[in-house]
């Protein structure tokens, strides 16, 4: 826990001084008391005192200032809370490469049975929306709670030739931000029909937004996997600083055992090895995260743990409020017991 105002603190201070005058005021009230002449009497009424009870309700008192203190040095904490209109992409890789086995059944298959999984497991009022990339990138089904929607999208993804991670990461942006009219045609990508986007910068276009904080922004989210190096298409690091300059996080999923798969087209051959690294720096930009998914099993996994990050999110929060009603309740048991036990509020 921190505070925002860490003088008002020294509040605190009082606190013992109060408990020093509640203590004096006590005994000062015992002197002053009438002197009872019979040694009985006087026993009788010890006997019939208040006894503990007339500690209680200073005590209580005595903590709901101690809060009230605390709730003006505004203090905070990193509490795991609800997201709200989250929107989620994403981005599967869908070329040739996609087609090894080293990943039962192979690893385009194992992609889409995670992703149709992970679909199923995220919060009902969360959209996704699924991009298909290979030499070029596609919205292949926009932002939508309709799960069966996404699902028959995820069915019909096919596999195409080259790797445009960085087209990937752009046509992403330009579904998460339709109005700003990112250039998906000078990524490589195709556009989506479901929104105009023209050239930033150019005449009659849209002003390039100001940079924010690298994963500030918390409605939505890019979850790229890919199994290979990029062989065509824009730089995907500099996609990512786009994505970094917008706040969204990227999580990159890595696809493929590390020795890479050998697989053969049009009587070619060729292994592919997947570029972790490349991967990693994207996610770091992004304030995202990197995953490794050797199997079929792994990538189940990452699904299940990105859906777990994706529905609730560490943020800073003030407990000021939560600290002022503690102290107005206790007040308030503090007046009702000496209302209760003495008939009065002392």
């Amino acid at each position: 826990m921190s505070f925002q105002w860490p003088l008002a603190l020294w509040a605190l201070l009082a606190l013992p001084l109060l408990v020093a005058l509640y203590f004096w005021l006590l005994r000062h009230r015992r002197k002053t008391t009438l002197r009872l002449s019979s040694l009985t009497v006087a026993r009788a009424a010890l006997g019939a005192g208040p006894g503990w009870r007339r500690h209680v309700p200073p005590a209580l008192l005595l903590i709901a200032l101690t809060l009230l203190a605390l709730a003006t040095a505004r203090p905070t904490m990193k509490l795991l809370l609800p997201q709200s209109e989250r929107t989620v992409i994403l981005a599967i890789d869908v070329s040739l490469s996609m087609r090894a086995e080293d990943i039962k059944p192979n690893r385009l298959v194992a992609a889409q049975e995670a992703a149709k999984a992970f679909v199923q497991s995220v919060p009902r009022d969360v959209k996704v929306g699924i991009v298909a990339f290979a030499g070029t990138a596609a919205l292949v089904q926009p932002p939508t709670t309709n799960r069966d929607d996404l699902i028959a999208a995820i069915d019909r993804l096919q596999l195409q030739r080259a790797t445009a991670t960085g087209s990937a990461i752009i046509v992403a942006l330009a579904t998460l931000f339709p109005a700003e009219g990112i250039d998906t045609t000078a990524a490589g990508g195709r556009a989506s029909p479901y929104a105009p986007f023209a050239p930033l910068g150019g005449d009659g276009a849209p002003p390039r937004p100001t940079p924010v904080e690298p994963g500030s922004y918390k409605s939505a989210a890019i979850i790229m996997l890919t199994d290979g190096q990029r062989t065509t298409g824009p730089d995907p690091l500099q996609a990512a600083a786009m994505a970094a300059d917008h706040g969204v996080r990227i999580y990159a999923v890595g696809l493929g055992t590390k020795e890479g798969a050998v697989i053969g087209f049009d009587g070619w051959s060729m292994r592919v090895r997947l570029d972790e690294a490349t991967l990693k720096d994207i996610a770091a930009f992004t304030q995202g995260q990197y995953f490794f998914a050797g199997t079929a099993d792994d990538l189940k996994k990452v699904y299940g743990t990105l859906s777990g990050k994706l529905v609730v999110e560490r943020q800073t929060t003030e407990l000021s409020a939560v600290f002022a009603a503690l102290a107005a309740l206790l007040t308030v048991l503090a007046a009702g017991l000496s209302l209760w036990w003495f008939g009065r509020v002392a």
